[in-house]
């Protein structure tokens, strides 16, 4: 089933969340509410009287080991597993209230979103979606590494990685309008190597990682396995992606192919992306797709009458 629909989505009901920061550590209640059609993603410091910064690409902070937005002075770290399993799940309108500036990280995938998702279901809004119909290639280049957004039919995301054993090489593809984000991404968990364990939290990173919240690697193996998938890795770098271009605004039409990329140059390809304006157009669903085009399969039946 086409997961491309014409008219947006929010959730039906309010969830709650609350967790630790992976890298702050910092205990942290997060609460996710309906918002109007038009709304996008919006996230709210409740502890800094309500505080609000859009998740565009225009407020990404500086990105090492995880997606932040900033506005007028104030964080929202690590954002994107939210964004990720929003726009994997088809949510297009949310407010997001947290009550510190890292989102709780959870299992380390976006498992847990996409099951509070379905527990509520989604409601269909009075407004047309838009998206950004990808018209010519926008690539970017770093030391070996690449990522490029090309025009196509659909949103698909390939993605291969090098990392040392005992992952060494995988790739992965992924087309969005399957509906299959929830059963082929969204369990896939962060990781890290246990011997950079010490160096990054010397750099103020990592302090609420643990075998909880986070797939724990030596050169001899997997220590916290097992793994949820054989390739839970490229698929958890993916996942990461999706969330990170979810900060253009809108859902894509085109097809991303990312070579050891990581989160500085998903977001550089997002900024590149928006400065460039012959590169895209905004463009709503043709009727004729409209006609064929389905609520994903992780949409509550009840979802497309509202």
């Amino acid at each position: 089933m086409a997961h491309r629909l014409q008219f947006e989505q929010t959730i039906r009901a309010a969830v709650e969340f609350r967790g630790v920061g992976i890298h702050s550590g910092a205990p942290v209640e997060m609460r996710l509410l309906p918002a109007p059609a038009g709304a996008g993603v919006l996230f709210r410091r409740t502890d800094l009287d309500n505080f609000e910064i859009p998740a565009t690409g225009r407020n990404v902070a500086k990105v090492s080991y995880a997606t932040s937005l900033m506005r007028q002075g104030v964080l929202i770290s690590t954002t994107e597993h939210l964004l990720s399993a929003l726009l994997g799940f088809g949510v297009d309108n949310v407010i997001v209230e947290l009550n510190n500036l890292e989102l709780p990280i959870l299992d380390g995938s976006a498992l847990p979103y996409v099951e509070a998702f379905q527990s509520v279901g989604l409601q269909a809004q009075r407004r047309r979606r838009e998206y950004l119909r990808i018209r010519k290639e926008v690539e970017v280049r770093e030391n070996g590494k690449f990522i490029g957004i090309y025009p196509g039919e659909g949103y698909s995301v390939s993605y291969a990685i090098d990392f040392p054993a005992p992952i060494g090489q995988q790739s992965f593809h992924l087309d969005l309008d399957t509906g299959a984000y929830a059963s082929e991404i969204a369990a896939a968990r962060t990781f890290g190597f246990r011997e950079d364990e010490q160096a990054l939290r010397d750099m103020g990173l990592i302090r609420g990682a643990s075998e909880e919240n986070a797939i724990i690697l030596t050169r001899a193996g997997v220590v916290n396995g097992p793994l949820r998938f054989p390739n839970e890795f490229v698929r958890h770098k993916v996942l990461d992606l999706i969330g990170d271009l979810a900060l253009v605004g809108c859902q894509i039409q085109g097809r991303v192919v990312a070579e050891r990329a990581g989160h500085a140059m998903h977001t550089a390809l997002v900024s590149r992306l928006l400065r460039d304006r012959s590169a895209w157009e905004l463009a709503h669903l043709p009727a004729r797709d409209a006609a064929l085009a389905q609520p994903s399969r992780m949409v509550a039946p009840a979802a497309a009458t509202a």
